[in-house]
């Protein structure tokens, strides 16, 4: 079984919840012993006395990406599960000072506040009242400045796109940095708080080695391809496309496109010239080249969204369908005998549109007066003068929910 598990299926809602209760129970029990509930600790990483935050946290990161891209890598994750943060740019470097600033003064950050309010630390309790009082003034003045909040988007932007550079190579260099950054470290409590960096564990050094060795592993044996995961789902898949149980009728999808409950996505990836000729009302035209481009902004879209992708029969739709199921991509269907089909449905008597005598595999087998797009009525044809028939596929599969940001 590939993780992340699905724990809500697993282990029912309330087995979910007590997992989280016990994984934070032990979040907060670590930092407790780690002293980072004493905010004098903590602010002494401002002042390079004492730079066990910043070695701590950095161990956690790299440790956390060694093992998420070597699961990858070997094909234990399924890195498009993880919900990765999408960023804003400068909003979230605008937070990040801000936070800085109250971390330096308050003497802790807010998962460490809430420790420290767990252990009855006054100075905890007054600056997690503190954290509850920004969240408050924040929910009833973002109207002023949610232009700026929701500013220079960039989605799902890691450091590989960032660089322009393999995975494995990012692994490398960041646990290269933190390494250097720990050597930096100790120099700085040296010098500034008088510790002497002889005294510190000799098992610090077993452990860079580790990190090192497993990062090598990493970039040695690469990130899977979008072709290497379609390998692995192949016979699951297949199976469903030969028992027809993706590809969906040309009523449903009318339906679907009414259903104010669902956020319907359509992909239309025929070439720009048949999308002129004629396409669905709303749907969108992505050449199948680019359907990897879409998948990060697909995964960004509501738990309810639905994608349906279609070409003139369904071949070229059912390579894309392969390639958002290659990429976990949930709720993909395919419409049924592609835009020929549709037009079959709902074209039959318009004018403008009438059989041609194009033949071959997915080819538009229809002429038109005009290159229209989605003037022609058949392009949004009225649910209620079309009673048809048909078996219904399209079942909602609720995305896993993202999980929570932040410092600990």
């Amino acid at each position: 079984m590939t993780f992340p598990l699905p724990l809500n299926e697993l282990f029912s809602q309330f087995g979910f919840y007590l997992i989280f209760l016990v994984i934070g129970i032990a979040f907060g029990y670590t930092l407790e012993v780690a002293g980072f509930a004493n905010s004098t600790k903590l602010a002494a990483q401002f002042y390079f006395k004492d730079m066990t935050v910043l070695k701590v946290m950095f161990t956690a990161i790299v440790v956390a990406m060694v093992l998420i891209f070597g699961a990858s890598a070997l094909g234990l994750l399924d890195y498009n599960l993880i919900w990765v943060n999408p960023t804003y740019l400068w909003p979230g470097v605008l937070g990040g000072l801000i936070m800085g600033v109250g971390f330096i003064v308050g003497g802790f950050c807010p998962g460490t506040s809430l420790v420290a309010l767990a252990t009855f630390k006054v100075d905890g309790v007054f600056f997690a009242l503190g954290v509850l009082s920004g969240i408050f003034v924040f929910g009833e003045t973002i109207g002023a400045y949610d232009i700026f909040w929701n500013s220079s988007y960039m989605g799902r932007f890691t450091l590989p796109e960032l660089f322009n550079v393999g995975t494995g190579l990012v692994v490398l260099g960041v646990v290269l940095m933190a390494l250097f950054m720990f050597w930096g470290s100790e120099q700085l409590e040296r010098i500034f708080g008088g510790k002497d960096p002889k005294k510190a564990p000799k098992a610090r050094y077993i452990g860079a080695g580790v990190l090192v060795i497993g990062a090598i592993a990493v970039l040695l044996i690469g990130q899977p391809t979008t072709e290497d995961r379609w390998a692995n789902i192949a016979p699951e898949k297949e199976t469903l496309l030969a028992e027809r149980a993706v590809q969906i009728h040309p009523g449903e999808l009318l339906y679907t496109m009414h259903d104010h409950k669902l956020n319907l996505v359509m992909y239309d990836v025929r070439d720009e010239s048949d999308y002129n000729l004629f396409y669905i009302a709303d749907a969108r035209n992505v050449p199948l080249e680019h359907i990897p481009s879409t998948v990060p902004d697909l995964r960004l879209e509501p738990e309810n969204t639905i994608v349906v992708v279609m070409s003139n029969d369904e071949t070229a739709a059912t390579e894309a369908w392969k390639i958002l199921q290659a990429e976990s991509v949930p709720n993909v269907y395919i419409l049924g005998g592609g835009i020929n089909n549709w037009l079959d449905t709902f074209a039959a008597e318009e004018n403008g549109i009438l059989p041609g005598h194009t033949a071959g595999d997915d080819m538009l087998r229809y002429k038109f007066a005009a290159a229209l797009g989605a003037a022609y009525d058949a392009a949004d044809p009225d649910p209620h003068e079309n009673e048809l028939e048909f078996m219904p596929k399209v079942k909602l599969d609720i995305k896993r929910g993202p999980a929570s940001g932040g410092c600990g």
